[in-house]
C-alpha cells in the first residue's frame, strides 16, 4: 500500500514509518521543508499541500502536533499545541475529501486526554468528552477530521495513552532517577495511568490499516496501573527502591501548575474496548512483562 504520514519524526511517527516499510509497503512523508526522497512538501499553518501528491495513497496517516510537555503552558504555547493539530488535520482532511481516488482509510491522532481528569471511573471510546485544556485540544482535534468522515473515508481516532519506551516519552524521563534510586510516586500515587507499549501502539496502528474499525480507538493496554504501582514495579524491574514521594509543589514550580496537573497528578482509567472487541491482540498486556521486554530485564 502506498502510505502517506505527517508527523513522520516524532517517537511514534519514526518507529511507525520504520514498520511499515519493512512490511513492504511505500511510505511516504510529509515534510515542512523542501520534499526529498519518498517525501512530500507541506505547509499545514499555511494551508499548502498538493492534492496531486496525495492522488493514489492507499491511507493517510495524521501524527502532526506540537509536544504536550516539551515547554510550559503560556497561552501562546497552548495556542501552538492546539493550532499544530487543528490545522493541519483540516488540511489533510479536506485535501484527501476531494481527490479522485480517495484513501481507503485516515487514522488521525488523538489522545486520552480527550476524557479530563475522572479519578477511578472506568472510561472507553462510549465515555463523554471531559473539560480541561487537553480535552479540548482533543475534542477540536478530532471534529477536524469532519470532512474525511463526509466523504465517506474510514476514520480512525487514536487515541493514545501514555506510551512507554526508553527511546522516548515518560518512561525516558523517569529512567536515570530510578536507577538511582531516586524515583518515586507523584503526589499520593493515586492517579490511573493508562499506558501502552511502543511494539503494541505501532502494531495497533498497523492493525488498523485493514481492521473493520472506525471512530475512536483507545490506544492503551487492557490493564491501567495507578502511579504508585507503575512506581512499585519500574523500580522493582530495575532492582532499585523507590522511597522518595515526589510533592506536586515542585513539578508545580517548574512546569506550571496546569500542566503539571495535567501530565503527573491526575489519570485517567483508560480501556481499549474497540481494539479488544474487534479481535486485537496485545502483546504486553502486564506492566512489568511490558517493563522487563522494553528494558531488557
Amino acid at each position: 500500500m502506498k502510505i502517506v504520514i505527517s508527523g513522520a519524526s516524532g517517537l511514534i511517527g519514526t518507529q511507525l514509518s520504520a514498520k511499515l516499510t519493512k512490511s513492504g509497503h511505500d511510505v511516504w512523508r510529509l515534510v515542512r521543508r523542501s520534499a526529498g526522497a519518498s517525501e512530500i512538501s507541506w505547509d499545514p499553518a499555511k494551508g499548502t499541500l498538493d492534492a496531486a501528491d496525495i492522488e493514489g495513497a492507499d491511507v493517510v496517516i495524521n501524527l502532526s502536533g506540537a509536544g504536550i510537555g516539551d515547554k510550559r503552558w503560556t497561552e501562546s504555547y497552548k495556542k501552538e499545541i492546539l493550532d499544530s493539530r487543528t490545522l493541519s488535520t483540516k488540511l489533510l482532511a479536506k485535501t484527501i475529501a476531494l481527490l479522485q481516488k480517495k484513501p481507503a482509510v485516515f487514522l488521525s491522532g488523538s489522545a486520552i486526554g480527550i476524557y479530563g481528569a475522572r479519578g477511578d471511573e472506568n472510561l472507553d471510546e462510549q465515555s463523554a468528552n471531559g473539560t480541561s485544556f487537553l480535552a479540548d485540544v482533543c475534542t477540536q482535534w478530532e471534529a477536524a477530521t469532519a470532512p474525511a468522515v463526509s466523504a465517506g473515508i474510514r476514520t480512525v481516532l487514536l487515541r493514545t495513552g501514555i506510551v512507554l519506551t526508553p527511546l522516548g516519552g515518560a518512561l525516558k524521563k523517569q529512567l536515570p532517577l530510578f536507577k538511582i534510586g531516586a524515583g518515586g510516586k507523584f503526589g499520593r500515587g493515586d492517579q490511573w495511568q493508562s499506558w501502552i507499549s511502543l511494539d503494541d501502539e505501532i502494531r495497533a496502528i498497523e492493525y488498523l490499516l485493514t481492521a473493520d474499525v472506525s471512530g475512536p480507538v483507545n490506544l492503551t493496554a487492557p490493564n491501567p496501573v495507578t502511579n504508585l504501582e507503575f512506581t512499585k514495579t519500574l523500580a522493582k524491574v530495575l532492582h532499585r527502591p523507590a522511597l522518595l514521594p515526589i510533592p506536586s509543589f515542585g513539578p508545580k514550580l517548574i512546569l506550571g501548575a496546569e500542566l503539571a496537573d495535567a501530565l503527573l497528578f491526575t489519570g485517567q482509567r483508560v480501556l481499549p474496548m474497540a481494539l479488544t472487541s474487534s479481535g486485537f491482540e496485545f502483546a504486553h498486556t502486564n506492566l512489568e512483562e511490558a517493563l522487563r521486554s522494553l528494558l531488557n530485564k
